[in-house]
Formats: C-alpha cells, structure tokens, sequence
C-alpha cells in the first residue's frame, strides 16, 4: 500500500483547426463551462464529425511573470501553459471571488485562450453563439460585466447564460421532462442545495455552503503539515488535491469510523502510505569502512599541520618580543637610562619589574611551545609507526610442533568453533545505513483519509459556523409542503467534482434515511461524469435550441435592457430586475426654492 504521487505536468494546448460544419450552414454554438475550478470548452454541433466531448480542459489560472531587466517584457501564461503551479504558485491568479468571476481582466485572458486554441478564425469578432455557465444566484453586476465583456469586447451575436448543475441535472433527467428533484451539487469553492419544480429551479429556496474542494485540500495540507513538520515544504496543494481525489472517502458513520481506525489491525489493513520523492545521495551512501578510516586519518593530519603551523608562528612572535624586552633590559644594564625610559615609554611600561614581569612570561610562554611542537612531531612519528601492518609473532618461543600435535588441535577445532565470539568474524566492506531512508519519506494516510472531505457534512471541524449538506437539506425540505416533499426525495441528484468520493452517495442516503418519515421512500442518483455533465447538459440544451429565441440574448437585448438583462430557460437562474426607488418630483422642489430666495439673511 505504498503509492508515489504522480505529480503531472500539464502539457499545453494545441490550436485546434476546426471543421468545416462548425461554420456552415450557420456557425455552431461555443459551449464554455466556466468553473472555479476547471474550464472546459468546445462545439455544440450535431454533426457526427465534431466531436461532442469538450476540446479544451484547462485550469482556471493565470499566471503573469515579471519581464527581465532589459529583456522582454511579462509574459502571461493561461491553463495548461503553466506546466505545474506549484513554482509558480505565489504569482498565480483567477478571476473568481468563490464561485463569482470578478476580475473581468483575468477572465478575458480565459477567453482569448479559448478562441485561440479552439481555432476561432472570424476577424476582429467571435460570430459564434456562446453558452456559458454561471453560479447560483449570480449577482447582476457580475453578469453585467460578462455580457459587456462578450458583446463589447468579442462581438458575439447571442449568449445564453445557465447553471452547471441544473446543465447536469438536465443531462441526466431520468423521467420525462419537465421533472421536479433536489439537486446537491459540491464543487471546488460552494456546495449548493438546489431544489427544482416542475423543471424551474425554485431560487428562493435554494441554499449555499462556502465549503467545497479547495477548503478540504487545505485543511488536509495543514493536518499532515503539523504531522510530518520536517517534510513541510513537500506537502504541497497539488499534492494533496491528489490524495483527497484518489485516495479520499467519506465514512458512512464518522464516529464509528474513527473507532475502528483506533483498532492496529484496521490501521495496518487501510493505512495508505504516500511515497515522497528522495535521493539516495542525502544519505551519503554506504562508504567502507577502510575509506572513511583513512579519511579520517587524513582529517587529523590536516589538523595536526595546522595546529603545528600556528604554533610555530606564535612562537615566532613571541620570541621576536622576548628578543625586544630583553634589548631593553640590556640598556638598564649599561646605565644608558635615557634610552631606556624612551623604550618603557613605547613598550607602555612603567617599571624595570613590570618589563621583568613580562620578560618571565614570555620566556615561560616560549619554552612551553616549544614543548608543543617537540612533543607534536613525536605524535606523528608515533601514528606513522603504529599505521604499518604488524605481522603477529605466532611463535614467540621458537619451538615447533610436532605433527601428532597438529592433528590433535585439528580434532578438537569442531568442539570450539561454535564458541568463537562474533569478533573474530570478517568485517563486511559495505555500512548498512541507521534508518529507512524510503520510509522517512513516506507520509501514512490513516484517519485524514476521511476528515477532509467530512468537512461538507461538518464544517465544525475547521472552525466555520455553518450547516452542514445534512442540516441544510432538512432546512430546504422543511420550507416545502409534505406533498412536495415526497416529490422532491424521490430524484435526490448528485453532481460536481467534489461528490466523486467513494461511499458519499451511501451517506446522503443515511442523512435521508434518518430525517424522513418511517417507510417513506427516497432516491439517490449520482451523474454519470459529475465533471463533465455540465458541459454535456449545456452542449445537448444548446443543440436544441439552437434555432430557437428561447432562453437566447441577443445585441439588441442587451442594448435595450442592459447587461444584467437575463432570458430564462429550464437550466437558468431566475431574472429578478433591478428595481430603483422612485425620485420625487422636481416641481414639488421649485416653490421652496423660490421662497428661499426672499431673504437672503435666512440664506
């Protein structure tokens, strides 16, 4: 159970040529599912020979380098471009607030990605319809701002705006159209409890969790960070966004489940073990023993010539200051004072017995280098003798054995040789290292296996006050008649890439089971692709209606009605129009402007 994390590069995206039906006999809707996430993008065309699979799959993320001195300038990488963003992690940006594009800016270089790649070849404009997806309850100035973008910037003729997980939800209808259900949809910022009636998504009722992918990854990177500290800087996003796709569940019964992983048996039956990357190298590599000896026998070497050589300069210097006092005690000698004051002066003395003080020191300082040094050159004459091999003297008198008395020690060898202490045992060449080096690098996934996704159903485990799926989908139901009720439990609809968990589809059916009458019925369904579904919703909605009005915005509806303006369809959110307070009129403001003007005093 060792996994090694893959850590893929992501390669870029090549510029696609597109084909001929994709133009005629009208150009073909542009499908983009703009996640938080993941953007995907390609062709809604009904002919067999365009694929009807997304052609574009790329990382929401843009990254803008800072240009070299005297060099090019910045240069702007989007998606797949970017290889890996973790060396480039501090300098990435997206366009999103949570599950809301708000850097219009950022959200442009998206979409001059698409066109690009997708092969858009209309000059100046794109002349293809645009499905995209929005969030739930998308704020109006955020549309305003897209359909400005798109009808300004690109020139699109129509858009039609619509949510990724009634698209899903739409894809995935298992009764006739238009059918009622409650729609969970977990992705990488929000989870969303949607309920849908008779096909329209009910928005009053419709309630949000700011939990979803991103969170987990990284509550899971903050756990294994305080658990292997001396690993921090390996235990990266990407890495864990990996382990919570592949290796992740949720527990059917939290509480039970942290019991069982309390058992060793369970612990070593289910413990997942990551294998960090390492070299071999930071080990230093089994030397023998014979080379390490003589590297050390080298090292004291070194120091012993050191030490030797900063001996000998000492006591160079103080020699040449024992030969100065001494010049100086000679002038006291011969009665010449004079100059011998000058010289205590310049030797900063105030005495005959204090520069005889100095004098004894010096001397005994001198001699006891010159000690050092003689008894050094010793030590070295000494390792040099005891470094040649010896040859064991294995007759030390000089007699000779007789050969009955060689055949008798050969007899009794047998009985001693299992005595023989493990001494005497050849010493291997090759050092075995002090630990595991691979199994330092390795990180034991046990209980965090389950407590980062258990965040949706607990926020309380990493501090947020809010419901969990559970209380929330009670909150919803509760909102709704008994009638609607029974109605809306039996299409319980999963989708989003944070529902791919093993066993989520069980606990939602447990939750269920608890809050709702006994021997009522319920279902739950999970996509088919919870990806990739809302962008298959989208392209089979926009296939449909692709001559229709229905559910289109056309320029001259966002001229007339402005770029909030929104056409509802059965995958859209609700338009609610903005609703400005009314101004009083002017004319009720003339008569007390001119009975002010009377009095300028009172002015």
């Amino acid at each position: 159970r060792v996994f090694a994390f893959r850590d893929a590069r992501w390669a870029p995206d090549p510029v696609l040529a597109p084909s001929a039906a994709v133009r005629s006999p009208q150009p073909a809707p542009l499908v983009i599912d703009n996640g938080s996430f993941q953007t995907r993008a390609g062709w809604a065309c009904p002919d067999p020979s365009v694929p009807a699979e997304p052609l574009l799959r790329f990382r929401s993320l843009a990254a803008r380098s800072r240009g070299a001195r005297g060099g090019a300038g910045a240069e702007t990488q989007v998606g797949n471009d970017l290889g890996s963003p973790e060396p480039l992690r501090w300098l990435l940006r997206s366009p999103f607030d949570r599950n809301v594009p708000v850097q219009l800016e950022l959200q442009e270089l998206l979409f001059d990605h698409v066109f690009q790649r997708l092969g858009v070849s209309s000059q100046g404009c794109v002349d293809h319809p645009i499905v995209l997806t929005e969030a739930v309850c998308n704020p109006l100035y955020s549309r305003q701002m897209m359909s400005e973008l798109l009808f300004e910037c690109y020139q699109v003729p129509k858009v039609s705006y619509g949510v990724d997980s009634l698209y899903s939800f739409y894809h995935n209808r298992r009764q006739s159209w238009p059918c009622s259900g409650l729609v969970i949809s977990s992705g990488y910022q929000c989870t969303h409890i949607l309920p849908v009636l008779e096909g329209r998504l009910d928005a009053k009722n419709c309630k949000r969790i700011n939990l979803g992918g991103c969170q987990a990854a990284v509550y899971l990177q903050r756990l294994l960070q305080l658990k292997y500290p001396g690993h921090f800087a390996a235990i990266t996003l990407s890495r864990m966004e990996e382990i919570l796709h592949e290796h992740s569940y949720i527990a059917q019964d939290y509480t039970e489940e942290l019991q069982k992983w309390r058992c060793p048996e369970y612990y070593e039956d289910n413990v997942h073990k990551m294998q960090l990357p390492f070299s071999n190298k930071l080990l230093g590599s089994t030397v023998a023993s014979e080379e390490k000896q003589e590297k050390r026998q080298q090292q004291l070497r070194r120091l012993q010539e050191l030490n030797a050589r900063r001996r000998e300069e000492k006591l160079q210097l103080d020699q040449e200051r024992l030969d100065r006092l001494l010049y100086v005690q000679e002038l006291l000698e011969d009665g010449q004072m004079d100059q011998f004051h000058k010289a205590l002066v310049e030797l900063n003395m105030d005495s005959a017995e204090e520069l005889q003080s100095y004098i004894n020191k010096l001397s005994l300082s001198v001699e006891q280098t010159k000690q050092k040094i003689l008894q050094s050159e010793v030590n070295i004459e000494v390792d040099v003798v005891d470094s040649k091999p010896e040859t064991p003297d294995l007759d030390p008198l000089g007699s000779e054995q007789s050969l009955e008395d060689v055949e008798s020690i050969n007899e009794f060898e047998p009985l001693f040789a299992e005595e023989q202490p493990e001494v005497e045992k050849p010493v291997t060449a090759a050092v075995q290292p002090v630990f595991n080096l691979a199994e330092y690098h390795q990180l034991f996934l046990g209980t965090e296996r389950i407590r980062a996704p258990e965040i949706v159903f607990q926020p309380s485990l990493i501090g947020e006050d809010q419901a969990g799926i559970a209380e929330t989908m009670q909150y919803v139901l509760e909102r709704y008649s008994k009638e609607q009720q029974a109605i809306l439990v039996q299409n319980v609809f999963l989708t989003g890439g944070n529902t791919m968990y093993p066993g989520l589809k069980a606990r939602i059916q447990k939750e269920l089971l608890e809050m709702r009458p006994f021997q009522s019925s319920f279902q739950v369904g999970l996509a088919s692709s919870p990806v990739l579904d809302a962008w298959y919703g989208a392209r089979d909605w926009a296939v449909e209606h692709m001559n229709r009005e229905e559910g289109w915005i056309s320029r001259k509806d966002y001229e007339e009605k402005g770029g909030e303006y929104l056409k509802e369809h059965c995958a859209s959110n609700v338009y609610v129009p903005i609703r400005l307070p009314k101004q009083a009129p002017r004319a009720a403001e003339a008569p007390g402007r001119a009975s002010g003007t009377g009095n300028p005093g009172e002015q």
